[in-house]
């Protein structure tokens, strides 16, 4: 049953795989958000900063190609990313392979093509970006705000009403000059 629900919702636990990463906690809410720092490449742009995005939302999707459940959310974070570009949100893909095969950077262009991606990917196969944000979950998704503060994170699909409701709020935020200090939500599983 166990394994049935972490199948569900596209949980990886990294532990045995990936060495030092079994005991890593998700980021907590309301914490700065760590650094974008140490991606192997960067596709459909050039390497990007939260510094360089302060006063912009920021959408980050640790996500890999052979994922259902990744691909899944793909059309969600594809269409945010293009509705609220021109609104403030930026939403940055870090590709961050479960497999030796997903490294291929090849392949990942692949899939970027195949799933009409266009928005900034950053392919994270030294897994440093996933370590710092003490991430263990494929999706899983950190909301941002405007002041680089992570304010709520998301694992797994399903709630993308929530989710979409959640990046409005932030540009509104943002729009009014700062984002206001809201209770963090608790991360939805």
């Amino acid at each position: 049953m166990a394994l049935a629900a972490v199948a569900a919702v596209g949980i990886s636990l990294a532990s045995g795989q990936f060495p030092g990463l079994g005991d890593a906690r998700a980021a907590r809410t309301d914490a700065p958000a760590p650094p974008l720092d140490g991606a192997t490449t960067w596709l459909n742009s050039s390497p990007l900063t939260l510094e360089q995005l302060r006063g912009r939302v920021v959408l980050v999707d640790f996500w890999t190609y052979s994922c259902i459940n990744c691909i899944n959310t793909l059309p969600y974070v594809r269409k945010w990313a293009e509705k609220y570009k021109d609104q403030g949100l930026t939403v940055i893909g870090v590709h961050t392979p479960e497999f030796p095969f997903e490294k291929d950077v090849g392949n990942v262009r692949d899939a970027l093509k195949r799933f009409k991606l266009t928005y900034p990917i950053a392919v994270d196969n030294d897994y440093k970006i996933w370590r710092a944000f003490q991430n263990n979950y494929w999706p899983a998704l950190y909301f941002i705000d405007a002041n680089g503060r992570i304010r709520h994170y998301h694992v797994g699909e399903g709630d993308y009403e929530q989710s979409e409701q959640i990046i409005q709020s932030l540009l509104k935020e943002a729009k009014a000059g700062g984002a206001a200090q809201a209770p963090a939500a608790a991360p939805a599983q």
